[in-house]
């Protein structure tokens, strides 16, 4: 006789608490549904009528990456699950929010033409904020995706050793300043790939990527993509 999991353990969605048949994705059909998706650009994120993959905004930004995957806007629901996921230690939403930014990255693949990278790498955090928070959000959405796609996931190559202040608020001259030096590669040997995916959770300006990206460039990355959860 086959041992049904979910007859000894009861699994509700994260948002309306409905009882789930399939407990191990977290939502409920109703809550994912009203979780608002959005056409925008392969390149920069921003909203846009048709996919395409550069759009006018990518012509007055230069950024370092190549192509982005998001799962919606920062709004709603979908802010409220970041939110509880980086500041109310609700870490156990990795696999929840990790699952829908890998139907980002199959719906880019679609619409897009999104090659799969070689390698994914998450935004760090300062040693100290991660000390304070327990945990840094984007490695764990970035193990999970990493294990669903079969592609290497490292999180030693980047590290941010300067303690900045938040970027919430900031505008786009003053983040850049505040990530001026933020980051630093960690890699003596030859770098063994072409394209590489960063995760992150919230894209706001794109600065705090858009450091990472270069240095990345450094090592003779030819394809960056940036994957978030959001695009504020």
């Amino acid at each position: 006789m086959r041992l049904d999991f979910n007859t000894f353990f009861q699994f509700n969605c994260v948002l309306c608490q409905a009882i789930l048949k399939q407990g191990q994705n977290g939502l409920c059909s109703i809550c994912q549904q009203k979780i608002r998706q959005y056409t925008y650009c392969g390149g920069c994120g921003m909203p846009l009528q048709h996919f395409a993959l550069h759009c006018g905004c990518c012509g007055h930004n230069e950024f370092a990456w190549d192509r982005m995957v998001v799962v919606g806007r920062y709004d709603e629901l979908l802010s409220q699950l970041i939110h509880r996921f980086k500041f109310q230690k609700q870490f156990w939403l990795d696999r929840t929010l990790a699952r829908l930014l890998l139907l980002a990255v199959y719906d880019a693949r679609r619409n897009h033409g999104l090659s799969f990278p070689q390698v994914i790498i998450p935004v760090p955090l300062y040693h100290l904020r991660q000390w304070q928070r327990g945990y840094n959000q984007a490695d764990l959405l970035a193990k999970s995706i990493s294990r669903w796609l079969e592609i290497p996931y490292i999180s030693h190559i980047v590290k941010r050793v300067k303690h900045t202040r938040t970027q919430r608020g900031l505008s786009a001259a003053i983040r850049r300043q505040n990530l001026k030096n933020a980051f630093k590669i960690e890699f003596f040997k030859p770098f063994p790939y072409q394209r590489v995916a960063l995760v992150d959770d919230v894209i706001t300006t794109g600065s705090t990527l858009n450091e990472i990206a270069k240095l990345l460039r450094s090592l003779g990355v030819q394809e960056i993509q940036v994957w978030g959860l959001a695009r504020a």
